[in-house]
């Protein structure tokens, strides 16, 4: 089957606002809730897979390679099976610019799926900690979950937005991609090279971090994780989470996906044509 040309991919983000500035408060929930587990589950994958690789500077290019290649399974189960993520929706904005949808609907679906992502990697953070499965490696696996919690609220505010905002763009492009293609290995491939991209690169995902930083926090209760590396935890705060890292990064997503990929390919399409 053929591709949708961008002009026609455009066309069809825009017509998608439109349900999802409408949808009922309970199904954005959950879907919402589903999204935020499945981002979890290619989160905690990628740090299963690699944990040995990035602990060791010799390997750590490898680490993230390996890393790269098994965290875009979870944006490939929320475009696949159907679930409502806050940075894909970000692209909304096409939708409010061609006066499909309110700013308040729009603002409406942020809140409701943001708040929704939380709650599903929440929930994924804590049964990881739960299931043991943090000992793996002797303990190595907990230890750097800790230190990868510390590395991103340690940010500052304008290294963390800016990383956002990459990340987001390359977010969005995965879902413009999948968005044109018509069969399903095009959709996996689109979202494989582009994600796998953001995570090589290191770059800040907000609804990633909600799994990512408080995993971090629960496991640094485990002094035997903490003590493997010498690390020291006491960064590991609500606020420094919170206001130090997930507000930046969100924000750099919006801009990222939303202006950078939504609005760029709006006013090329729309109004300069």
């Amino acid at each position: 089957m053929k591709a949708l040309t961008p002009n026609e991919i455009l066309d069809k983000v825009s017509d998608s606002a439109v349900p999802k500035a409408t949808s009922g408060f309970w199904r954005l929930l959950i879907l919402a809730i589903l999204a935020g587990a499945y981002i979890a589950f290619g989160a905690q994958a990628s740090a299963m897979v690699s944990f040995n690789l990035v602990a060791d500077p010799a390997t750590f290019g490898l680490g993230k390679l390996v890393s790269a290649a098994v965290f875009p399974v979870g944006l490939m189960m929320v475009v696949l099976c159907g679930a409502e993520l806050f940075t894909g929706n970000n692209l909304m904005l096409v939708g409010l610019l061609d006066k499909k949808i309110r700013v308040s609907g729009m603002l409406r679906n942020w809140l409701i799926v943001y708040i929704g992502n939380f709650i599903g990697a929440l929930i994924i953070a804590i049964f990881i900690n739960y299931s043991g499965l943090l000992a793996n490696g002797e303990g190595l696996l907990g230890a750097i979950t800790v230190k990868t919690a510390i590395s991103k609220v340690s940010l500052d505010f304008g290294k963390a937005f800016v990383l956002g905002i990459m990340c987001n763009w390359l977010v969005c492009l995965a879902v413009w991609m999948a968005t044109g293609a018509q069969a399903t290995i095009s959709k996996i491939f689109s979202i494989l090279f582009c994600i796998g991209l953001f995570v090589l690169s290191g770059f800040e995902h907000s609804v990633a971090n909600m799994y990512f930083i408080p995993a971090g926090m629960i496991a640094s209760g485990n002094d035997a994780f903490v003590q493997l590396l010498g690390l020291d935890p006491s960064c590991l705060t609500i606020g420094n989470f919170l206001l130090g890292n997930l507000l930046p990064v969100t924000l750099g997503n919006i801009v990222g996906g939303g202006m950078f990929v939504g609005v760029v390919y709006w006013l090329v399409y729309r109004r300069l044509k």
